[in-house]
């Protein structure tokens, strides 16, 4: 099927919010959210008018976690693409009931509203709170969350049957508390470049396995390369360092550009996380800070007022690995889709 045909296809079982609709009437909701002074609704309004006009793309922005945002464009071919890779992976029918519960501004959004368009799935659109299940008393067989929407939300997952999560790491009090629940729930790796996630692993799996539509190697650094011809004819080398299993399943370690070299000694921030999450039942993070020393020192950031930590915090760490200086931050500085800037963060 050509991009002119695929983008102008309704599947016949789709439905927003209960109601049937052809591309002339789609447009015509489209008009009326557009001119709504709810946020949600008027980018929502949006997306289905630039997914139905004459251009090839779709324009996005990236998150700025690690640099500062750009914007790019990102072929509606490829977003099919993608698409259908998550469709086909999670094994999700048509008919199947699913929940926007993310902004259509950024990509995981957009690409909930345009599977559902194309897989037929009855796709419901509510404000994407903290806590969007709040009130809702359907059952979905499919919906996309960021981490802190679903650690506001554990009461009410018994109405979802598969849950996907992205746009940041999950953390390992996250896990221990899904790992009760009866839905299965799936951390995605991915990123606005790679048309939301190219790899998905059940949540409490350490091995990530990579969608039909990609495949990945290292580079000499032992981060991840990822090759989706049909989504980018460039092959993406990311700062993510990765241990491969097989061509297939990664685990990942961390950010290259978190690494921190303390007195020659090479850590990891992500994983002395992992062993303090039991510890911290705030939101915090591990960093180097400039030292004339060490050259680097590891820092203990944690969102919340100053309080006394537990003596035994540190018992799990190794030597080099325990921090030398501990901040307090009330709020922490976040990119518009919610990941924490560490460097903007540390005093």
């Amino acid at each position: 099927m050509t991009i002119n045909n695929r983008i102008d296809f309704i599947h016949p079982k789709f439905k927003l919010n209960g109601c049937i609709h052809t591309k002339e009437s789609l447009l015509q909701e489209a008009e009326k959210l557009c001119q709504s002074n709810e946020e949600h609704l008027l980018q929502f309004g949006h997306l289905i008018i630039e997914w139905f006009n004459e251009k090839d793309y779709l324009v996005l922005h990236t998150s700025g976690t690690t640099g500062t945002p750009k914007q790019i464009r990102l072929k509606k071919q490829a977003i099919t693409v993608s698409a259908e890779a998550t469709v086909h992976f999670f094994d999700v029918k048509e008919g199947s009931t699913a929940l926007l519960c993310m902004s259509t501004a950024f990509v995981g959004g957009k690409l909930m509203f345009i599977r559902a368009l194309l897989f037929g799935w009855e796709l419901d659109v509510v404000k994407p709170t903290a806590r969007p299940l709040a009130g809702v008393t359907k059952y979905y067989n499919f919906v996309a969350m960021v981490p802190m929407q679903v650690e506001n939300s554990l009461n009410e997952l018994n109405q979802v049957e598969k849950l996907i999560i992205g746009g940041a790491k999950v953390n390992a009090n996250l896990v221990k508390a899904l790992s009760t629940k009866k839905t299965q729930v799936f951390e995605t790796y991915g990123m606005t470049e790679t048309i939301t996630h190219i790899a998905a692993k059940k949540i409490n799996e350490s091995f990530f396995t990579v969608l039909s539509h990609a495949s990945i190697a290292v580079d000499d650094r032992s981060c991840l390369v990822i090759d989706a011809p049909q989504i980018n004819p460039d092959k993406l080398v990311t700062n993510d360092l990765v241990e491969l299993l097989d061509s297939n399943k990664f685990e990942w370690i961390g950010r290259w550009d978190n690494v921190i070299n303390s007195g020659g000694v090479k850590l990891f921030p992500e994983k002395i996380e992992e062993k303090l999450a039991a510890f911290i039942p705030y939101r915090f993070f591990i960093a180097g800070k400039e030292d004339n020393y060490f050259g680097t020192i590891v820092v203990l950031v944690i969102e919340s007022e100053p309080y006394e930590l537990p003596k035994n915090i540190f018992a799990t760490l190794a030597k080099y690995e325990q921090p030398k200086e501990i901040q307090f931050v009330i709020k922490f500085e976040e990119t518009a889709s919610g990941k924490i800037v560490r460097k903007k963060n540390i005093k």
